[in-house]
């Protein structure tokens, strides 16, 4: 019996662990995409424009990364939108070795295949 409730008390730990682990890693995503989105919004009141042309608007993540080489606001405001767009992904991914690391194989091979149709999803929801 006593084994047992070694076993329960143990597990429970390691639940509030993964917990805590995740809750950081969502935290400090979306702390970081503020700043970067904060960022960009500020270049955009400070210069006054975009740093594009026109009606031209980069959308593809390419794009979006070479205006932010170039400190684009609109462009760096993108980025922090792709941060935060990017962090239920990278949450996935960071529960996929939380679970390895904890032996939990089951969960392991579950969150790999909701990790592979994220994925999927993202790529064929290509407007074009």
């Amino acid at each position: 019996m006593q084994h047992q409730n070694s076993t329960i008390e143990k597990n429970k730990k390691s639940a509030e662990e993964l917990e805590l682990i995740i809750s950081t890693f969502l935290r400090i995503g979306v702390i970081l995409s503020s700043i970067v989105i904060l960022t960009g919004l500020l270049m955009f009141l400070i210069s006054g424009h975009s740093g594009y042309t026109g009606n031209y608007y980069p959308t593809k993540p390419i794009e979006i990364l070479k205006g932010c080489k170039y400190f684009k606001p609109y462009a760096i405001m993108l980025l922090g939108l792709l941060i935060l767009m990017a962090i239920p992904v990278l949450r996935v991914a960071v529960s996929i070795l939380v679970f390895f690391k904890e032996g939990d194989y089951l969960y392991v091979k579950i969150t790999s295949l909701v990790l592979v149709i994220l994925i999927c999803s993202i790529l064929m929801g290509k407007v074009g």
